[in-house]
């Protein structure tokens, strides 16, 4: 008998679950084109004043795309952004969004010592505060930068007032990531909670289904999956986030780059505006502080984050 051979399975063809009427965080991070750490082996810090800047047209295109929607969303924003640029700053909170702190000059926290990292966290947060007007009390780390070898860093955030992270991603990269660590939000220290990107779990592992690189490299069909499924299963918002360089298709070319670097950070630009565009339509949106502040207890940091490998009086100078 001759065996049927049966078409292979797109994005689209995955089973559609309804979305349920549950609101996920829409989130972007606030940082230039030439801030991003893949690109940090080709741009210095010390050189970003040279650069042009394209940050401010790109988050007003963002704030009248989610206006048109009626969405709120979570803006974490570089401190050395919000200096250049008050009055960005103001519109995001003069339009209905949380302020949240994307740390001052994008240093990853995994390459701070303890006190460097507090001086950072509290630099941007007091700055954030005093434009904006109002309480931050969100923080992400650049990169997702917090993990097994520097926990240390939670602490830290909640001794300086803020009330939740959004800094561990539970998944496995050559960057970043801590793939045991709890999927959904959690309570790591007194006063904070961590909120990580969302996951989805399939055959033993967690798959990014947060947004970022995978939202521009994955068909849109499949994002729209992955969160329906972490609605519909987990029963969880999920929370997503992208750039604004994002939709800047463009935006200068960075010369020298590896072939690597060029294929993460400018595959399918020219889509992401019109994939976002779906994404707002397709599901319910809301700022972080809105949906998780509130929520019901979480669990205690005696089973959140593995505290076996976080020592609480651990030397700065080794962690």
């Amino acid at each position: 008998m001759r065996a049927t051979v049966h078409p292979a399975r797109t994005a689209d063809d995955l089973p559609r679950m309804p979305a349920p009427a549950i609101t996920n965080a829409l989130t972007i991070d606030v940082e230039d084109y030439f801030q991003v750490s893949a690109l940090a082996p080709y741009i210095a810090r010390s050189g970003w004043d040279a650069q042009a800047c394209r940050v401010e047209r790109n988050v007003e295109r963002i704030l009248q795309m989610l206006a048109r929607h009626g969405v709120r969303a979570t803006f974490f924003t570089l401190g050395w952004i919000a200096e250049r640029y008050p009055p960005l700053v103001r519109s995001i909170v003069a339009q209905g969004h949380e302020l949240a702190s994307h740390g001052h000059a994008h240093e990853r926290a995994s390459e701070l010592d303890r006190a460097a990292f507090r001086q950072d966290v509290e630099r941007a947060k007091k700055l954030l505060e005093d434009l904006g007007g109002r309480e931050v009390r969100g923080y992400r780390a650049p990169s997702f930068s917090i993990g097994r070898a520097n926990l240390w860093a939670l602490d830290v955030l909640a001794e300086t007032g803020h009330r939740y992270s959004s800094s561990i991603y539970p998944i496995a990269h050559d960057h970043y990531g801590m793939p045991d660590a709890p999927r959904f939000a959690h309570r790591v220290a007194e006063g904070l909670i961590e909120i990580p990107a969302t996951t989805v779990r399939l055959g033993g592992r967690n798959l990014p289904a947060g947004g970022g690189g995978y939202f521009r490299l994955l068909p849109y069909a499949a994002s729209r999956w992955l969160i329906r499924r972490v609605n519909a299963v987990d029963a969880q918002s999920a929370v997503f986030y992208f750039h604004p360089w994002e939709i800047d298709p463009a935006q200068p070319r960075v010369p020298g780059t590896d072939a690597k670097t060029r294929f993460r950070h400018y595959v399918n630009l020219g889509r992401t505006e019109g994939r976002l565009e779906r994404l707002l339509g397709d599901f319910r949106w809301g700022r972080m502080d809105e949906i998780f502040l509130a929520a019901p207890a979480l669990s205690s940091p005696a089973t959140a984050v593995l505290p076996a490998s976080r020592p609480r009086r651990a030397d700065p100078q080794t962690s």
